[in-house]
């Protein structure tokens, strides 16, 4: 380690002057008892309100770029829509299923997650993939990722995850010794740990990669018949990934390949489209099965809940103007139709509140009032006003207020959600980074990869794993090798070389 040069070492000194941990506290300096779990009724959740630790930690976290996107700042965007194929009635009354043929206007943005806005887009990193639906009902968004999971399970835990993926605020450069040493210590992430540094973990471009939901979400058919499901979408162009060094070469020498090749391919009439499918699984089954539905470092087996085919995304169209229609976008989980509703997903719970918060900080209170987040097929009537960028007519003479006597807006039975399962459980912090770390990461070493794309795995780990401290390198080792010993063991011998 003798290479190391004095700003790889900043978090060493910091330590090295600090021989006695500090109380972590909130924002007004009171203790924290559990930084690394949510208040939730029950070990899965839901979060509560009450839980001032998040509601500090996500409020802050929120505002600490201005204005960038703290995460997801560089984007591609695409109009299109998106087409019924196949009826799912019996599971979702949400308008935009009701029948095989309709078509929904819809806007996508694909980004990189941790990179600034000037970053190259063919870097090893997850990709998001966010959906906005512009029903009759309101506007769907399905904010997800090119991948089916994530790498923490409770979202107490996002902001100092994301803290690691930035630049450590002393040196301002990217540490390997922040990013490996947040993951040796939670072994949740290292499920998505390797689809990271699998050849999925730098697409090639945004067509030739899938989406998915990634969270559990609830569906409500008419007779008010709820079920959880799961939202895939596979490119229809085909999965294609980037060689190391051919992704390399593209950071030097066209850093916005990704987002030039989609403009090309929407601008030449090659309209790239993907399959939206769905996974089932009943109360029932949620209740009964062996990992946690609501887990989002875990996927559901393909074997147990098959995909359900829906319809089709089509992007036909360009933005007309970057700034207005893909960097003022906002999506939000919590944007939901009725049909559509939350799970006890923790990490779902979190984005619920962090999303529409960001947006008013980054965008302003009025974000949804700009033309590319405002409805298309439905009108706005609340008691909502003013505000900065009211850019509309401020809902004329209507009254502010409710209830009222004046023909004011009305509720809608509609709307209403359908219950959890009732349950009643003891309200505390409950640790969730046991639940099974590698099971599912197991199946995917020795029944998803080939050999060679285990090895490539390896070398990419080790090419990255190899300029972090020696017993963080030691760490990470012990837990690849819980995963398979010889996954361990390969990676061991190349950091020794």
């Amino acid at each position: 380690m003798a290479s190391r040069t004095k700003a790889s070492e900043q978090l060493s000194d910091f330590a090295a002057s600090h021989k006695v941990a500090d109380t972590c506290t909130t924002g007004d300096g009171t203790p924290v008892d559990i930084k690394t779990a949510t208040m939730t009724v029950g070990p899965r959740g839901p979060v509560l309100l009450q839980d001032f630790n998040f509601l500090d930690e996500m409020a802050h976290f929120d505002r600490e770029r201005v204005p960038e996107r703290v995460v997801h700042a560089k984007g591609a965007g695409a109009f299109g829509y998106f087409e019924v194929t196949h009826d799912i009635t019996q599971y979702c009354k949400a308008k935009v299923f009701e029948k095989i043929g309709k078509r929904t206007p819809l806007a996508v943005r694909f980004s990189t997650v941790g990179g600034e806005s000037g970053s190259a887009d063919t870097v090893r990193d997850p990709r998001g993939f966010a959906v906005k639906f512009y029903t009759e009902e309101g506007n769907w968004d399905l904010v997800g990722n090119n991948t089916p999971i994530f790498f923490i399970r409770d979202p107490i835990l996002f902001p100092s995850f994301i803290h690691t993926q930035k630049r450590n605020p002393v040196t301002h450069l990217k540490d390997p010794d922040m990013f490996w040493d947040f993951i040796s210590l939670r072994p949740e992430t290292i499920h998505q740990v390797c689809f990271l540094f699998s050849d999925r973990g730098i697409p090639d471009g945004y067509r030739h990669m899938n989406g998915y939901g990634s969270h559990t979400f609830k569906m409500v058919n008419e007779k008010g018949e709820p079920i959880y499901v799961k939202f895939h979408y596979k490119t229809d162009q085909g999965i294609k990934n980037l060689p190391v060094d051919k992704a390399g070469q593209l950071s030097g020498s066209d850093p916005d390949y990704a987002i030039r090749d989609l403009y090309n391919s929407i601008a030449e009439g090659k309209f790239p489209s993907w399959t939206l499918y769905l996974q089932v699984m009943t109360f029932e089954e949620a209740e009964k099965h062996h990992w946690n539905p609501f887990d989002l470092t875990k996927v559901w087996p393909h074997k147990e809940f098959p995909l359900i085919p829906v319809g089709r995304i089509v992007l036909d169209r360009n933005p007309v103007n970057y700034f207005a229609e893909v960097e003022q976008i906002g999506f939000s989980p919590s944007h939901m139709v009725p049909g559509i509703e939350p799970s006890p997903d923790k990490m779902l719970q979190g984005r619920l509140f962090s999303y529409d918060d960001t947006h008013r900080h980054r965008i302003g209170a009025n974000y949804l009032q700009l033309p590319v987040n405002s409805p298309q097929k439905a009108k706005v009537r609340n008691y909502q006003r003013d505000g900065p960028m009211t850019v509309h007519d401020n809902q004329a003479g209507a009254p502010n207020y409710y209830p009222n006597s004046f023909q004011g807006p009305k509720e809608e039975s509609r709307a209403a959600p359908t219950r959890f399962q009732v349950s009643t459980c003891d309200v505390a912090r409950y640790n969730s980074a046991d639940e099974d770390n590698f099971t599912q990461v197991s199946t995917f070493w020795t029944e998803v990869l080939s050999e060679q794309e285990r090895q490539r795995l390896v070398e990419n780990i080790a090419g990255h794993l190899k300029d972090a401290k020696e017993f963080i390198q030691a760490r990470a080792v012990k837990n690849f090798s819980q995963v398979h010993p010889d996954f361990g063991s390969r990676l061991n011998a190349l950091l020794k070389k």
